[in-house]
């Protein structure tokens, strides 16, 4: 039973197809933990692997596959239903990155932290985690 809820923002997407830590932070505790992306998270995250995947010399059937599975795990929060937290979301973080918003937005609708390594959180109003300290958070510590 998923007992936690965690948004995560596109550069954990990024760094799950294209790495392995994050993968496997997320294969192992998605039955205990609601993984959640904001749809347009999973667009930015899309035009950055498409940029970065074949600077890496990773072809894009690879990237895309290592995505997909990915996503079985993670349930995307559809635009329009974020919209009810925009305008409180974009006041936490707009100054800063406008762009970020719907992770916030997620947050607060799911009341529940952001996975991410962006700095641009941190004073939003919502719990941010990282990579390196997520797993306290999974485990329930």
């Amino acid at each position: 039973m998923q007992s936690r809820r965690l948004v995560i923002d596109a550069n954990i997407l990024v760094r799950a197809v294209l790495g392995v830590r994050v993968r496997e932070l997320i294969e192992r505790y998605c039955d205990t933990t609601a993984f959640y992306v904001a749809e347009s998270n999973v667009e930015e995250a899309m035009q950055y692997l498409a940029e970065l995947a074949p600077k890496r010399g990773i072809p894009d059937e690879t990237w895309q596959q290592a995505l997909t599975s990915i996503m079985t795990a993670v349930q995307i929060i559809p635009q329009v239903e974020l919209a009810a937290a925009e305008s409180e979301a974009m006041a936490r973080i707009g100054k800063r990155d406008p762009a970020d918003w719907p992770a916030v937005a997620g947050a607060l609708q799911f009341d529940c932290p952001v996975w991410t390594e962006d700095e641009d959180f941190f004073g939003s109003g919502v719990a941010t985690w990282t990579t390196a300290t997520v797993e306290i958070f999974l485990r329930g510590e």
